[in-house]
């Protein structure tokens, strides 16, 4: 691995898998997050004192934001479209944020278990604009695991 001790890892170097093949052309990966509630547990210790104590609680879902560069991409297409109809069996896959070194070396996965597109959106479309069309996607998973 390139990286040295202190080094960071440069945002620019990432990737999706989606059921371990990679999509190309991903430009933004933004709103990951893994959360789950705390549940606070109050109780009376063994020298009369109240306690209060902090306990993990149920993981919750999440969803994180892909933004791509509108392509000809029919797997990703397909994911959508999938998702978009309904048919989970179909639409339901895992998928994999990775983070690379500067050498293009996975450093760190987040692995996103059971996800699906729920909601996707074109960039606007201008006239005489000379700017590259995108596609942000809204993934949701059941799971975050990293690696």
């Amino acid at each position: 691995m390139s990286l040295q001790p202190g080094d960071a890892l440069a945002s620019h170097n990432f990737g999706l898998q989606i059921d371990g093949v990679m999509v190309e052309y991903l430009q933004e990966v933004n709103g990951l997050t893994m959360e789950q509630d705390v549940i606070e547990y109050q109780q009376v210790s063994a020298n009369g004192k109240p306690t209060v104590k902090k306990m993990p609680g149920v993981k919750k879902a999440g969803q994180v934001t892909v933004v791509r560069g509108m392509t000809q991409s029919a797997s990703f297409s397909q994911w959508i479209n999938e998702s978009v109809a309904g048919n989970m069996a179909m639409a339901r896959k895992n998928a994999s944020i990775i983070m690379m070194d500067y050498m293009n070396n996975p450093v760190k996965r987040y692995n996103l278990r059971n996800a699906w597109c729920s909601k996707v959106e074109a960039s606007t479309v201008k006239a005489g604009d000379a700017s590259a069309l995108t596609e942000s996607v809204t993934i949701v998973f059941e799971e975050l695991v990293i690696e």
